[in-house]
């Protein structure tokens, strides 16, 4: 009697052991997989604000001109070997103006280069050169997985170097959003050159695990634990490193850099409680902007002029200090 409820104890725990290695698969195809389709990620959507200023006949007119603009416009294409001899790609734009300001634009999660068109305008019009990569996993990169800016922090370190040694920059600022606000806030760790003068995190999650618990819980009503740890493990195995270790939170402890964060006061893809954890734990110099009304990386959209002016601020503080 013993011996066959041993026997069928284990072939349960070996069952439960396959379906979690099998959810584990499953949710590493949907998120860290970079083949994978776009899913619809809880808090995704556009504020009733945001409709209405994007519905406007003013606001089409902008666009309209944003787009023209952007056409008008000669990119060149430059490329970098990874750490990991992947080919990764980018758009660098450089002012007619003569100029040794740049800033490099991350995008967010499923995103590329061709994204971000107005705030390179202004960008621009301030007198900024512009880098515009696409993250490994996107666009035109290499990579077959999906860095959540923790291998794209060693990225932005080889992306600020090209600068640096081929464009002469001086002063350089990384300006990202969602996901590529996290992944500047994780290179705000690393050993940084002094070009490097400051950084803008628009809409940045705390650590990887927190904001993949935070899907999981409102997209299937699951607790992190234990398939989270699972996926984990799997990625760890394919792609090189765990949700454990891909820290913004722990980055920016790490800087002196100084850092503007801005965030959504409605952002329920990355919760607002994020950007005030990610403030408190930055050791340098500071400053945090929670723009009413807004949802996820809304800010620029809902209150466009407020974002012009605390941003130059922001600018002009850090390159006078």
């Amino acid at each position: 009697m013993k011996k066959k409820l041993s026997i069928g104890l284990a072939v349960v725990l070996l069952l439960l052991v396959i379906g979690l290695i099998g959810a584990g698969q499953y949710f590493y195809s949907v998120a860290i997989s970079s083949n994978s389709e776009s899913v619809d990620l809880h808090g995704g959507g556009e504020s009733e604000r945001a409709v209405a200023v994007s519905a406007s006949k003013e606001e089409q007119e902008k666009e309209e001109e944003i787009r023209r603009w952007t056409k008008r416009q000669d990119f060149e294409k430059v490329d970098i070997k990874s750490e990991d001899d992947l080919t990764l790609r980018a758009l660098y734009l450089e002012n007619e103006e003569t100029s040794n300001k740049t800033v490099i634009l991350a995008h967010g999660y499923k995103g590329s280069n061709e994204q971000m068109k107005g705030i390179t305008k202004f960008y621009y019009e301030q007198g900024f050169n512009v880098l515009k990569p696409d993250a490994r996993g996107h666009g035109k990169s290499e990579g077959d997985y999906i860095g959540y800016g923790w291998h794209d922090r060693l990225d932005i370190e080889q992306w600020v170097t090209l600068l640096i040694e081929e464009k002469q920059a001086a002063s350089i600022y990384l300006h990202g959003f969602s996901m590529g606000a996290s992944t500047v806030l994780m290179a705000s760790g690393q050993d940084l050159p002094a070009e490097v003068k400051g950084i803008i995190a628009d809409s940045s999650y705390t650590t990887v695990k927190e904001e993949l618990s935070h899907q999981l819980n409102y997209l299937y009503d699951l607790p992190s634990f234990p398939i989270l740890d699972v996926t984990s493990m799997i990625t760890k195995v394919r792609a090189g490193y765990s949700f454990e270790e891909a820290s913004a939170l722990k980055q920016v402890g790490k800087t002196e850099v100084p850092i503007f964060f801005i965030h959504g006061a409605k952002d329920e893809l990355v919760p607002t409680d994020m950007a005030h954890r990610l403030y408190e734990a930055a050791a340098g110099k500071k400053t945090l902007w929670i723009v009413p009304g807004a949802k996820h990386t809304e800010g620029y959209t809902v209150a466009e002029e407020q974002y012009k002016k605390r941003l130059t601020q922001f600018i002009e503080n850090v390159s006078t200090n």
